[in-house]
């Protein structure tokens, strides 16, 4: 068994099934050679209704919910990638994570919910895969007014 594996068991976290986008003029990955970039993973395509799927942060969604979203949105990834490489043990490096935060003008911890995303990935794939450069954006809006959007491009083999 592969320490991603081990690793969403020890956690006890089951992976949900991969993001399916609703058009057919994109896909959920995109691989050119040994990267794979993944599309934005949003709240409002989740499966779990134990976290937040709509709402502004700072208004409708605490800190601590929006962080819950990012890891429910990391989970859903993983998936993705699982779906797309066929095993996880395939990831050789998380490169870069983006979170698009939908935030009221004076929430200031975007990097904060974003952790809930960056803190899986690199409990998932120990500290020399899942470490990775980040940025953490504040919007104004999302599309169906979702808390949180996560975008990652991997380096796989």
């Amino acid at each position: 068994m592969s320490l991603p594996r081990e690793n969403l068991l020890r956690l006890g976290i089951e992976l949900p099934a991969p993001l399916v986008l609703p058009s057919a003029n994109r896909t959920s990955a995109v691989r050119i050679g040994d990267t794979l970039y993944l599309s934005g993973h949003g709240a409002a395509l989740l499966d779990d209704d134990g976290v937040k799927r709509r709402g502004k942060v700072g208004r409708d969604v605490t800190e601590a919910e929006a962080q819950a979203t990012a890891r429910a949105l990391a989970i859903k990834m993983l998936a993705t990638l699982e779906h797309h490489l066929g095993d996880l043990a395939r990831v050789l490096r998380v490169a870069k994570v983006v979170g698009y935060v939908n935030a009221v003008p004076e929430f200031e911890r975007h990097n904060r919910v974003v952790n809930g995303a960056s803190d899986l990935f690199f409990e998932i794939f120990g500290p020399e895969i899942g470490c990775h450069a980040r940025s953490s954006v504040g919007v104004c809006g999302l599309v169906d007014d979702q808390p949180v959007e996560i975008e990652g491009v991997f380096h796989v083999r």
